[in-house]
């Protein structure tokens, strides 16, 4: 008797337990990673603080930070690190988190989540039709803009060390890189 893949729902994961641990569900399949560490969670801090008073003031629409989940479908629930919803889709956002893909989603790389951020998530982000994923490397120093076509994502821009340059979807926004790994670093 051949063995049926279990496929993980909506459903299942608001059964799932509120550990510290980050849960998401990319297509049927549990994904588990510890709870963030410091730095990471400055940076988040960070890229908030920057998107949400650019936006707000703009009236661009709502900037939302983790935890925060983004139903993309009922087998594919995640958690980016920061997410921007133009006015377009703000209805989207709802009791339950963001039902449907966001404007922007944007994800902190660590340790553990390289590969599920720069593979996983970006098929994930691409399949639901998100139009701008942006990946954030503290290591590397470089912010990675991504914006979707109908080949997927290709790259819109990118900022490192400490450029300073505007970044897709936010293209008034001048970002300023080294701002942003000098606040990660606990030094801002």
């Amino acid at each position: 008797m051949a063995d049926r893949a279990i496929l993980l729902t909506y459903r299942d994961y608001c059964e799932l337990p509120d550990d510290g641990r980050r849960y998401e569900i990319h297509d049927g399949e549990l994904s588990v990673t510890p709870a963030p560490n410091p730095r990471h969670q400055r940076l988040v801090g960070a890229l908030y603080r920057a998107l949400f008073g650019h936006v707000r003031s703009r009236g661009l629409g709502e900037v939302l930070l983790s935890p925060i989940d983004v139903i993309l479908s009922d087998i594919a629930i995640v958690q980016p690190d920061v997410v921007y919803l133009e006015r377009a889709r703000a209805g989207a956002v709802s009791s339950c988190g963001i039902e449907g893909a966001p404007t922007l989603a944007v994800e902190i790389l660590s340790p553990w989540s390289v590969a599920i951020d720069r593979q996983r998530k970006r098929h994930l982000y691409a399949r639901y039709r998100v139009p701008f994923y942006w990946m954030v490397d503290a290591e590397a120093r470089t912010v990675e803009a991504l914006a979707l076509g109908p080949e997927g994502y290709a790259q819109a821009g990118r900022v490192a060390g400490e450029e300073r340059a505007a970044l897709a979807p936010l293209g008034d926004l001048v970002f300023d890189a080294g701002t942003l790994w000098r606040e990660g670093a606990g030094e801002g």
